[in-house]
């Protein structure tokens, strides 16, 4: 169960960070590239801030995502000059892929019919643990 004061740090940072973000991709050389942070998951101590963020396109999800985890000292240096006033600390930042919206689509176009798990049993593939 998550404590009042995990929701607020994490929704501090989820506000700080989609800032960050959005400021970084305008500066992307590709145009149309969206990151958005859709949750931020904040451990019992604040030590660790698991961010889950959904990537447009998502073809590109993955080299972002590391060009993203390789700059998180950088980012939680950004971070802890925008929340220097609200939090004395800056938790770790681990940062994930958010795939529901593409498990959605899924689930959507098996639903319709177009992707039949019983016909093709490759399609059900677990969702790892993070």
């Amino acid at each position: 169960m998550e404590s009042e004061r995990q929701r607020k740090v994490a929704s501090v940072i989820q506000r700080d960070l989609a800032d960050i973000f959005r400021k970084s991709a305008s500066e992307y050389p590709g145009k149309g590239l969206i990151i958005s942070v859709s949750a931020v998951k904040v451990t019992v101590d604040m030590a660790i801030a698991k961010v889950y963020l959904s990537i447009f396109p998502a073809d590109e999800a993955k080299s972002i995502l590391e060009g993203v985890t390789s700059n998180a000292p950088l980012i939680k240096h950004e971070l802890a000059q925008r929340t220097k006033n609200q939090m004395r600390r800056v938790p770790e930042l681990l940062f994930y892929i958010d795939d529901t919206i593409e498990l959605a689509e899924k689930v959507e176009r098996s639903l319709k019919g177009a992707d039949n798990p019983i016909e093709d049993p490759s399609l059900l593939v677990r969702r790892k643990k993070k």
